[in-house]
């Protein structure tokens, strides 16, 4: 008999605070904000390497700048990293590229 009243105390669920329990269901909703940045020795790297050689992930690999010796698939990686951290700022950088290039012509 004293099993059986301790099985019926467990399943009885006694919600004191309900607003606490909705507070942490909302934000459990919420989507988590990406707030991974890069260190800006890294951010210059990669602009120095799109500056220089475009999307020559080979002669990237082979700039005396290449102080790490990253292969050609690493410096791809670390790019794409710089994109997706900072979208507004890599689409900033490359529009200053092409801008010199516009006013030429």
């Amino acid at each position: 008999l004293l099993g059986g009243d301790k099985e019926d105390r467990r399943s009885v669920h006694v919600i004191t605070k309900p607003y606490i329990l909705d507070k942490l269901q909302e934000e459990a909703s919420l989507q988590e904000k990406d707030s991974k940045t890069l260190s800006s020795d890294l951010i210059e790297y990669v602009q120095y390497m799109i500056r220089e050689h475009e999307d020559n992930y080979k002669a990237m690999a082979r700039d005396e700048k290449n102080y790490y010796q990253d292969t050609p698939k690493q410096i791809k990686r670390k790019i794409n990293e710089y994109k997706r951290c900072h979208p507004q700022h890599y689409e900033a950088f490359i529009s200053s590229l092409t801008a010199p290039e516009a006013m030429v012509q």
